[in-house]
């Protein structure tokens, strides 16, 4: 099973199904703040929605196409992170992640986000990792600073949520030729 080590309190650990009710609470409990700013928690109604998810990032997984991760802090699952879809023919992915309330400033996405994107450049051999996110959100925008990776720009009204479009900032990271 995939398990990365996050020193000293946490670990990624792959979601399972076994996972999905966890993972739902942990999501239904900071619905409103993961609202502002990821779509996909408007189409997270129940466990079984949870599931689905976590059985096609399985799928992703088992295909080589990346993989989805809970962050477990102290034995307890405190949000998730992942790598979109693999642009295989460039070498390129985008990492999302997000961390419960009441586990945020703790550096545990930092922490993640790093184990993910030398994975990504020491496992997978790719050349470019991504982060997007809302020129708004200045937490994320903090995690893609503090790894070094380079602002490229803003996509304007790039990401809808509900009714209002967001635009977003793109940092890379490239691999060390």
């Amino acid at each position: 099973m995939f398990r990365f080590p996050l020193p000293p309190d946490a670990e990624l650990r792959l979601l399972l199904p076994e996972h999905a009710e966890e993972l739902f609470q942990l999501c239904d409990a900071n619905r409103q703040r993961l609202s502002e700013y990821l779509p996909w928690i408007d189409t997270t109604y129940s466990a079984h929605d949870t599931r689905s998810f976590i059985m096609g990032a399985l799928d992703q997984f088992a295909a080589g196409d990346g993989f989805h991760a809970g962050i477990w802090c102290e034995g307890q699952l405190a949000g998730c992170i992942g790598l979109h879809k693999i642009d295989w023919l460039n070498r390129s992915v985008s990492l999302g992640y997000w961390v419960a309330a009441e586990f945020s400033g703790r550096g545990l996405v930092t922490r993640a986000a790093a184990a993910c994107t030398a994975y990504c450049f020491d496992e997978l051999n790719l050349h470019r990792v991504e982060i997007r996110c809302a020129v708004q959100n200045e937490a994320s925008r903090r995690v893609a600073e503090r790894l070094g990776f380079e602002r490229e720009g803003i996509l304007r009204g790039a990401q809808k949520v509900r009714d209002r479009y967001f635009d977003m900032l793109i940092f890379s990271k490239l691999a060390q030729p």
